[in-house]
């Protein structure tokens, strides 16, 4: 039976590597992938997550790879059709990223813009986590978020729990994957294009 293998930007160090592989994987489950979850590679940043896809879908075994980085910026004419070619696409024009060889369209996935938009489009799952002193009127409307900038997301994040104390606000990489693992998946589908492109794609291969 062939495995799946997710390629995932984040961790970086062998604590920060535990935190995104369990929060990844958490997620995952929750989203029906259980009894079938697949391998997860934390892969630090997103130039080093390239580089190590490439080795593995050059390397002869049976798991079918999959990358999943950050967009960077928001993607034109996105389309939710695993077998859609937007994402290598945009991956060519903002990083300069081929498509290896024999890789299928759905190998490549995308964070639109980025992770904290996943975190972004779960209201109740930041107020669950962050508590009372959580400023809820800071965070973004999870409608339409894939189109804005990274920038936007990070900064409405920090900016609504700066308030929560100096171990509680949100840091990325320390809070994010602690905060991945409570998500709603159901929420994020709603929500997210490229989270239902994502979850698409699972369904085909596991």
């Amino acid at each position: 039976m062939v495995g799946v293998k997710i390629y995932a930007e984040g961790g970086g160090g062998k604590e920060q590597d535990i935190r995104c592989r369990s929060g990844f994987r958490k997620l995952i489950n929750k989203a029906g992938f259980a009894k079938r979850s697949p391998a997860i590679v934390p892969c630090g940043s997103r130039e080093d997550t390239y580089n190590r896809f490439k080795v593995a879908v050059a390397g002869r075994n049976d798991d079918y790879m999959i990358l999943l980085v950050d967009s960077e910026e928001p993607v034109k004419n996105p389309n939710e059709d695993p077998g859609s070619d937007t994402a290598w696409k945009h991956l060519k024009i903002c990083d300069r990223w081929e498509c290896p060889a024999g890789v299928s369209n759905d190998q490549a996935q995308l964070m639109t813009t980025c992770m904290e938009t996943w975190i972004m489009a779960d209201h109740q799952a930041i107020i669950d986590f962050f508590g009372q002193h959580l400023q809820t009127n800071a965070l973004l409307p999870p409608q339409n978020l894939e189109v804005r900038t990274r920038h936007e997301v990070q900064d409405s994040l920090h900016h609504a729990t700066r308030n929560c104390g100096r171990d509680r606000a949100y840091a990325k990489g320390k809070k994010s994957f602690q905060i991945l693992e409570e998500l709603n998946p159901d929420t994020l589908k709603r929500h997210l294009l490229h989270f239902r492109r994502f979850i698409a794609t699972l369904d085909l291969h596991l």
